[in-house]
């Protein structure tokens, strides 16, 4: 049985503010209501959330496009051609 298409949640990331030592998942099918974060959405896709800890304080970009190479942060790949 194959795994569940993934779910583009948008065509740009998402800016968000992380908090130093605080754990965050990253919604990786694109199906969670709580982008770009993960709400259990994924069960029975076969596609699970990345689970992370902040290195620092600060703002950074998360996919949404659900494509990228270096999840969960945004790599650019929403900028290439779509794969359908």
């Amino acid at each position: 049985m194959s795994h569940s298409p993934v779910h583009r949640a948008g065509d740009s990331p998402i800016q968000v503010d992380l908090v130093e030592g605080e754990t965050y998942t990253w919604c990786a099918c694109g199906r969670s209501n709580s982008q770009p974060f993960c709400d259990g959405s994924h069960q029975g896709t076969g596609i699970d959330p990345v689970v992370f800890v902040a290195e620092k304080s600060g703002s950074v970009w998360l996919c949404m496009c659900k494509q990228t190479g270096t999840p969960p942060l945004c790599d650019g790949s929403h900028n290439k051609k779509k794969v359908e």
